[in-house]
């Protein structure tokens, strides 16, 4: 049985600029940091492995590899970003504290029950600070029957404007 995601692993261009966003920023303790010289399959390299807690069983994960070379590349939303679920007053905290910092905040954007903000973290990478709104709560998510029709009706639109 699949439980959910461990972990999320990313590059980072520097090790302490990626602590203080995640860390002193979000408020992410940082757990685990280690230098290796060899990987698990005996290759030789110089990297830093540094991990922060997410949630109780969740975790994300950087690695800074200075002499692997690794295209850094703003993504838009759509391509890749994660999101990270909080409570509103957090969210409204960090909206705060990334306006004092001079961090640009997007949003925010409604979701139905949940309202989005969107940064950037010093990598690049879109970080989603998500909430639910005042007054919601977290309704259970089952399968539904809609979403595969309505995933039917796009692979056939596709294939229609093909």
């Amino acid at each position: 049985m699949i439980r959910g995601v461990h972990h999320h692993v990313y590059r980072c261009r520097d090790s302490e600029a990626t602590r203080r966003f995640y860390e002193d920023f979000l408020g992410l303790p940082l757990i685990r940091a280690f230098r290796a010289g060899r990987t698990a399959t005996g290759r030789s390299v110089d990297l830093l492995h540094t991990t922060y807690r997410l949630g109780e069983d969740s975790f994300l994960e950087f690695f800074e590899v200075p002499a692997q070379p690794f295209s850094f590349k703003e993504q838009h939303d759509f391509d890749l970003h994660l999101a990270i679920e909080m409570d509103h007053e957090t969210q409204q905290e960090l909206s705060e504290r990334a306006s004092a910092a001079a961090i640009e905040v997007r949003g925010p954007v409604n979701h139905g029950p949940m309202q989005s903000l969107y940064v950037r973290d010093p990598n690049g990478y879109v970080i989603e600070l998500t909430a639910y709104r005042p007054g919601q709560s977290r309704a259970p998510v089952v399968p539904s029957a809609e979403a595969r029709a309505t995933l039917a009706s796009w692979q056939a639109s596709k294939a229609r404007d093909a």
